[in-house]
C-alpha cells in the first residue's frame, strides 16, 4: 500500500515534469484515496505535504490545484526553472537596485558561516508583478557563489540566480529554511514597495543549502502582503 510521501512524490513528478501545470486541478481527496487505496488520513497528509513545499495551493472551493510558477516557495521556484528554465512568472519582473560588496551583518554572517564584517556580496531588487510591487529582496552569497557565477556582480537579472548557481557548481538545491517576522519597513524598503508612512511589513529571512550542506543563498525578503498558510492537520 502507498504511504503519503508515495503520492506526494507521484503528484511532485507531474508537476516538474509538467504534466500538471500551474491552475491544473488534482483530484479530490476521495478520488485520491480510490486511485490509490488509503485512508482519507493518507491522502491528506500527501497533499499537506505538497503545499508546505509550495507546489500547490488551496481553492476558494475547497479544492487542490497547481500553485503558479513565480510563486513564493522555493520548492515551486525550482520546479518552475526545471519545467521552464525560468523562475519568474508570466508579468513578474525583477529590477535590480545595487550590487556590489558588504560586509555581513550578524543576521546573515551566521547564516553564511562567516564572521560578522566579513565582505559578502549583495544584489538588492525588487520583484512586480503586474508592474506592481510585491516584494523588495536582498541575496547575499558567498565567494564560493560568485566565482561560479560571476554574473551576479552585473546589475542584470538573471531571473534564477539560486538555479544557475547550482548548474554551475554540479550540486542540487536541497534544503530551505525561512524564517517570518513583523517590523517597521525602513525607508529605502517603502520608497521601493510604494508604501506610505509608517508601515508594518513581514521580513522573511530565508537560508537555502545545496545537496552539499554549503550555504548557496542568504536572502532577506520584505513584503507588505498577507502570508497565508493552510496545512491539514
Amino acid at each position: 500500500m502507498a504511504g503519503y510521501a508515495d503520492i506526494a512524490g507521484h503528484f511532485r513528478r507531474q508537476i516538474e515534469g509538467g504534466e500538471l501545470r500551474p491552475g491544473d486541478r488534482l483530484p479530490t481527496l476521495r478520488e485520491v484515496m480510490q486511485e490509490f487505496g488509503v485512508a482519507q488520513q493518507t491522502a491528506s497528509r500527501a497533499y499537506a505535504r505538497l503545499r508546505t513545499e509550495g507546489l500547490t495551493t488551496a481553492t476558494t472551493g475547497g479544492g487542490t490545484v497547481v500553485a503558479p510558477y513565480g510563486s513564493d516557495g522555493v520548492a515551486a521556484r525550482v520546479a518552475a526553472h526545471a519545467a521552464t528554465g525560468r523562475a519568474l512568472a508570466q508579468g513578474e519582473t525583477s529590477r535590480i537596485l545595487e550590487v556590489g560588496t558588504v560586509p555581513a551583518d550578524e543576521t546573515v554572517a551566521h547564516r553564511l558561516g562567516v564572521e560578522p564584517g566579513t565582505p559578502v556580496h549583495v544584489r538588492r531588487r525588487v520583484v512586480s508583478r503586474g508592474g506592481v510591487p510585491v516584494h523588495y529582496s536582498s541575496s547575499y552569497y558567498p565567494a564560493y557563489v560568485i566565482e561560479a557565477v560571476p554574473e551576479l556582480t552585473e546589475p542584470v537579472s538573471t531571473g534564477a540566480s539560486r538555479e544557475l548557481a547550482a548548474e554551475r557548481l554540479g550540486v542540487p538545491q536541497a534544503q530551505v529554511l525561512e524564517e517570518i517576522s513583523p517590523r517597521l519597513a525602513t525607508v529605502p524598503e517603502a520608497e521601493a514597495l510604494g508604501l506610505t508612512g509608517q508601515v508594518i511589513v513581514n521580513q522573511i529571512v530565508r537560508t537555502v543549502w545545496l545537496a552539499d550542506s554549503r550555504t548557496v543563498e542568504v536572502g532577506v525578503k520584505v513584503t507588505a502582503t498577507v502570508l497565508r498558510y493552510s496545512t491539514a492537520l
